[in-house]
C-alpha cells in the first residue's frame, strides 16, 4: 500500500479545498499590478515550472500510450481555458455568483451518480446549502455571464478528465501525468496571458506572488485531488464540490477572522448534512 492511500480520500478532499482559497490570498496582491489575464498566466506557468522541476513529467507523457496522451493534452487545454475564463468572470460578476453557475456542473455530474432516494436527498441539502453561501446576485453583461458559464463547463470537464487521469494505468503515477497536463497548461495559457504578465516579471512582489498563487491553487489541490480521485467515484467526488463554498467560511474565520452571519451557518450545517448523508455508489467509475 502507497503512503498515501492510508489517508482517506475524503481527507484529501478538505486538503485542496483549503489550499484551493488560500491561493486567491496571493492573487490579490498581482491584481494591483498585473491585467486579469496574466494573472491566470502566472498562476499557470508557475505551476507548470514546479511540476517540471520536481516530477520532470515529459517522461511519462512520451511514454504513455497514444490514449493517454489525448487525455494529458485535454487536461492541460481544459486547465488554461478554465482559469482565463474564471479570473475574467470574477473581474466583472460577484465572486458568489460566479461560485452558483461553477457549481451547475458539478451538480449534473452528482446527480447523474444518485441513483438512491438517499443521495437525491444528500444532493438537495448540499444544492440547498450552497445557494444560500453564494448569495447569487443576478447583475452584470451578458459577455461576464459567457465567462461565468464557459469556466462552469470547463470545471466539469476537468473532473472527469482528471478523474480519468487519476486512473489512467497503473504503471506511472498520476501525479506525474497531472504534472505533464500543466505543462500543456502552461504552453496552451501563453498566447492569452502573457502580454497582461510581462510589466510583473521584473517586479519581486509580483514574481513571489505569482509563484504564490500557482503552488497553493495549482499544485497542492490538484495534487490532492488526484489522491482523492483515484479512490473516489466520480458522482461522489462532484458532490463534494460543495464543500468548497463552505470551506471558504470556515477558512473565513481562521484566516480573516470573518464571523459568519447565522444563514451562513444554516448554509454550512446544510452542506455537512448532505455530503454526510451521501453514500458511494458501489460502481468504482459512476
Amino acid at each position: 500500500m502507497r503512503t498515501t492511500d492510508w489517508v482517506p480520500p475524503h481527507l484529501w478532499f478538505v486538503g485542496s479545498a483549503i489550499f484551493h482559497y488560500l491561493g486567491p490570498s496571493f492573487a490579490v496582491l498581482l491584481f494591483a499590478t498585473v491585467a486579469v489575464g496574466g494573472v491566470a498566466w502566472f498562476r499557470i506557468v508557475s505551476a507548470a515550472l514546479v511540476f517540471a522541476i520536481w516530477r520532470r513529467p515529459w517522461r511519462v507523457f512520451f511514454a504513455a500510450t497514444p490514449e493517454v496522451q489525448r487525455l494529458i493534452v485535454a487536461l492541460g487545454a481544459v486547465f488554461a481555458l478554465m482559469n482565463y475564463s474564471f479570473y475574467i468572470a470574477i473581474d466583472q460578476l460577484p465572486l458568489g455568483t460566479v461560485a452558483a453557475i461553477e457549481f451547475v456542473g458539478p451538480i449534473l455530474l452528482a446527480l447523474a451518480g444518485s441513483r438512491t432516494g438517499r443521495n437525491l436527498t444528500a444532493l438537495l441539502l448540499a444544492v440547498g446549502g450552497v445557494y444560500l453561501l453564494t448569495d447569487v446576485r443576478i447583475e452584470g453583461g451578458a459577455a461576464a455571464f459567457g465567462w461565468a458559464f464557459a469556466n462552469a463547463a470547463l470545471f466539469t470537464l476537468y473532473i472527469v478528465l482528471a478523474h480519468r487521469i487519476s486512473r489512467a494505468d497503473n504503471d506511472t503515477s498520476p501525479i506525474d501525468r497531472l504534472g505533464a497536463s500543466m505543462i500543456v497548461a502552461g504552453i496552451a495559457i501563453t498566447p492569452l496571458g502573457i502580454s497582461g504578465a510581462t510589466d510583473a516579471l521584473t517586479n519581486p512582489i509580483a514574481l513571489a506572488a505569482g509563484i504564490g498563487v500557482g503552488i497553493s491553487s495549482s499544485v497542492i489541490p490538484y495534487v490532492f485531488d488526484q489522491f482523492a480521485m483515484a479512490r473516489l467515484p466520480r458522482s461522489t467526488y462532484a458532490l463534494f464540490v460543495a464543500l468548497l463554498p463552505a470551506t471558504a467560511v470556515v477558512v473565513g474565520v481562521i484566516v480573516l477572522a470573518q464571523i459568519p452571519e447565522p444563514i451562513e451557518l444554516v448554509a454550512v450545517a446544510l452542506v455537512i448534512a448532505g455530503v454526510a448523508l451521501h453514500r458511494e455508489p458501489h460502481a468504482n467509475l459512476v
